[in-house]
């Protein structure tokens, strides 16, 4: 009779995972947007940026308020360069060029981000609806786009800022009249690259307009190259109303921007090389600081690069 084989537990290994430890893995998922920040967060240099942009944003907040001195005040000190009273010095009316900067930053800063915004909401927008009715819709929007992007940009908002009056509101309408085509164009492309898709047409099937299906589907789907695209523009949107301001068509004196700083600080670069540096440096570091972000984001954003 054959000798009977003992067969001992420890002589088996367990294949796959255990049950008490598939608790622990689901603890372990994170969500999508956890995922980007994570990535986001690896990145030191778009992390250099944001800290860069809320340093810049809290100045431009609490430097008028505490600072002892009026952006139009004339000090009764000219051309004085920086020193400890005066950090950034002091233009040719004896004012203190470090508030005038940071009123600046408030002007420059929202005349930016309100142009960005308003050709993002119109780009995505126009974009969605070209995308998704497509047909003879999408090639009449699009040919309307391609007529107006056939016009120079800075052409249109310079004739534009001629015939109306200068100040803010009129600045933010000119930058905006076509900045959104570019928006317009790719989500376009992502909405019909969506459109397809098998939630897209169940929501179809179950009768949902056109109007929800972009709002609700769509949209939230391109939410990522829609920030993305946000944040590179509004670095555009500022060097453009510095370039403008420059020129003399942005805001009206007294009041300052970089641009109209940098404009004045132009015409004493040899005496007083002050006035045209400091304005020149926050607007470089400012649009750095933005175009750093918004590649990080893009890096974050993207799935085949996360991985």
């Amino acid at each position: 009779m054959a000798e009977e084989i003992q067969i001992k537990p420890e002589q088996f290994e367990l294949v796959g995972i255990q049950e008490d430890q598939t608790d622990i893995l689901s603890d372990k998922s994170i969500s999508f947007w956890q995922e980007v920040a994570q990535t986001f967060r690896k990145n030191k240099l778009a992390m250099f940026g944001l800290v860069v942009l809320l340093i810049v944003a809290l100045m431009a907040i609490f430097v008028p308020i505490l600072s002892p001195f009026e952006y139009s005040e004339q000090t009764g000190v000219y051309n004085q360069g920086p020193n400890g009273q005066f950090w950034f010095g002091t233009d040719n009316l004896g004012r203190d060029i470090f508030v005038r900067s940071w009123v600046g930053a408030r002007i420059s800063l929202f005349i930016g981000l309100a142009s960005a915004l308003i050709s993002i909401m119109i780009g995505v927008l126009y974009g969605s609806i070209a995308g998704m009715v497509g047909g003879k819709v999408d090639t009449i929007m699009m040919r309307i786009a391609d007529v107006l992007n056939a016009v120079p940009y800075l052409l249109i908002v310079i004739m534009l800022l001629v015939v109306m009056e200068q100040g803010l509101l009129p600045l933010i309408i000119a930058m905006s009249i076509t900045g959104w085509i570019s928006m317009a164009r790719i989500v376009r492309t992502e909405v019909m690259s969506l459109k397809n898709q098998e939630y897209v047409l169940a929501s179809r099937t179950l009768g949902a307009s056109t109007g929800y299906i972009i709002r609700r589907h769509l949209v939230p789907n391109a939410m990522g190259i829609i920030i993305v695209n946000m944040t590179l523009s509004i670095p555009s949107a500022i060097f453009t109303e510095a370039y403008l301001s420059f020129l003399g068509l942005g805001v009206t004196p007294p009041m300052a921007s970089w641009g109209t700083m940098a404009s004045e600080g132009a015409e004493a670069i040899l005496t007083a090389p002050w006035r045209l540096a400091f304005p020149a440096l926050l607007i470089s570091l400012t649009i750095f600081a933005f175009n750093a972000v918004g590649d990080g984001l893009r890096d974050a954003l993207d799935p085949k690069l996360r991985k």
